[in-house]
């Protein structure tokens, strides 16, 4: 095996890593999967932003007023849909219950929806609620956690002619397992039914293409592989086929179709713009877009061909260094079903991971109950640190350093 130094020397992007802030190189970031690095040219940008708002107040507004569309605009380029099929706003949560009430608007006739217990919980959450709202008297939540590989054929199993909407996440956010997307989609429509996917760990991670798989909804943050800032606004995507069809259930200003007339009278926008609701924030959304333009600079095929290989690397790591000392990897090693982060389970992982963010600057998650996530993200992740990651991660338990830890969990894990 090739050591980091080595594919380091051979890393093509290895000049996108200058255009973040790196404060200290010592510390070894590794939960961009979380939330990603700052880039350099955000800071520029939300000052840019800034200075117009103290020169041009409230005429700003002109400038500002279709951001969302333009964003989405280019979000459409990372995932594989049309310009106007995108727009930016709102949060994933927020987003996920707008598309999904419309979604059983649409499919009335249908009691059904159906999920899997490895998606996002928050995703259940909100999908839950959006049936109870609609009436939907079935809820089917696939089994899939304990054997993912059998995950495609087990959902289709609860797909048929009452399932109204098929929703779930694209990767998977504990074991970091991809979905097949187009033959789940194509399941989904065998029977009749709507694919809706949150794309919140693959997006700017790996190349998706929503319009060749045939998805009809989606959403997905841009805080993570797209590096748009804490609590960065989200996305949604309707096909447009399906947006004159489709209503949101939150009737806003900025999805009335002529929004300065002011009448008290809701006629949706045309296309996806009636997915909008209230006012943008704009200096959230400025902070969005150079996180965005580094993703299209550097092409989704080379950042997945690096991620493939870095996943590959670390997972090489983990059997030689770590499994020996009781981890275990739950991370798909077929690299067609994984995303970009490694995940391994231990007994001890949450007092390993407080003992690495503590005292070995190495900065991993956790995920209950015993997960901890090792996010690659390829702009600016080196094989180095990948390799370095691995050994601190072994004086930890070695050493037992991690001892000295309360098995108590905080607030944020």
């Amino acid at each position: 095996m090739q050591g980091g130094q080595e594919l380091d020397s051979g890393d093509s992007l290895s000049a996108f890593r200058d255009r973040f802030v790196i404060e200290d190189p010592n510390l070894i970031y590794l939960d961009g999967n979380s939330l990603g690095r700052l880039p350099k040219g955000t800071v520029e940008a939300v000052d840019r932003v800034m200075s117009q708002w103290g020169s041009s107040l409230v005429s700003g507004w002109r400038e500002w007023y279709d951001l969302p569309q333009r964003l989405g605009a280019k979000i459409a380029r990372l995932i594989g849909a049309e310009a106007d099929e995108v727009v930016v706003c709102d949060s994933t949560s927020v987003n996920l219950f707008k598309l999904t009430v419309a979604a059983l608007q649409v499919q009335a006739d249908r009691p059904k929806v159906v999920t899997d217990d490895a998606n996002f919980p928050s995703d259940v959450y909100v999908t839950v609620g959006a049936a109870v709202l609609t009436g939907k008297t079935e809820f089917d939540v696939v089994a899939v956690e304990d054997d993912v590989a059998a995950a495609t054929s087990r959902i289709e199993a609860k797909l048929d002619g009452q399932t109204a909407v098929l929703t779930l996440s694209h990767a998977l956010f504990r074991s970091g397992y991809v979905h097949d997307m187009a033959r789940l989609t194509g399941g989904a429509h065998e029977v009749g039914a709507l694919a809706l996917w949150d794309l919140s760990h693959s997006v700017g991670a790996l190349p998706i293409d929503l319009n060749h798989c045939g998805v009809d909804l989606a959403v997905g943050c841009t805080y993570k592989y797209v590096n748009g800032g804490p609590g960065a606004p989200a996305f949604l995507f309707v096909r447009r086929e399906l947006q004159e069809r489709m209503r949101t259930p939150i009737w806003g200003w900025f999805g009335q179709r002529n929004a300065f007339d002011f009448s008290l009278d809701y006629e949706p926008a045309a296309g996806v713009a009636r997915f909008l609701a209230g006012t943008p924030p704009i200096l959230s959304m400025a902070a969005v877009e150079p996180g965005i333009d580094l993703l299209l600079e550097a092409g989704l095929d080379r950042l997945r061909e690096k991620s493939v290989a870095q996943t590959s690397f670390l997972i090489e790591l983990v059997d030689e260094v770590l499994v020996p000392l009781g981890f275990q990897m739950i991370t798909p090693r077929d690299v067609n079903r994984r995303g970009s982060h490694v995940s391994v389970t231990h007994p001890e992982a949450w007092r390993i991971n407080q003992a690495l963010i503590a005292e070995m600057k190495v900065i991993p998650d956790f995920r209950a109950p015993n997960v901890i996530r090792l996010g690659v993200t390829p702009l600016y992740t080196t094989f180095q640190e990948l390799e370095e990651a691995i050994d601190r991660i072994r004086c930890v338990v070695t050493e037992r350093r991690f001892e000295k830890y309360d098995v108590a969990k905080s607030a944020v894990t």
